[in-house]
């Protein structure tokens, strides 16, 4: 996880105290809960970036024609849509 660093973190009094009633009934301290919290968020921000960047290398024409063609096998059984 690398060298710990510290950080005077300012949170409004009534999310400390939501963060701090999670993290118990979770078992965890509340400077793993804000880890954690910290870690999610980085992580939905750098695949929401990863996924805009390859929307935009897309070619929308190439596959439309991709998938209206016709393909030479039937699907698998289990891989079937219902009636």
């Amino acid at each position: 996880m690398g060298t710990p660093s510290n950080y005077a973190l300012r949170l409004p009094a009534s999310l400390k105290q939501g963060a701090e009633q999670v993290a118990r009934e979770d078992g965890t301290t509340l400077n793993q809960f804000i880890v954690s919290a910290v870690a999610e968020k980085l992580s939905a921000m750098k695949t929401a970036d990863y996924f805009t960047e390859r929307a935009q290398r897309g070619d929308l024409r190439s596959a439309l024609a991709f998938l209206s063609r016709a393909s030479g096998q039937p699907p698998a059984q289990d891989d079937r849509l219902p009636d």
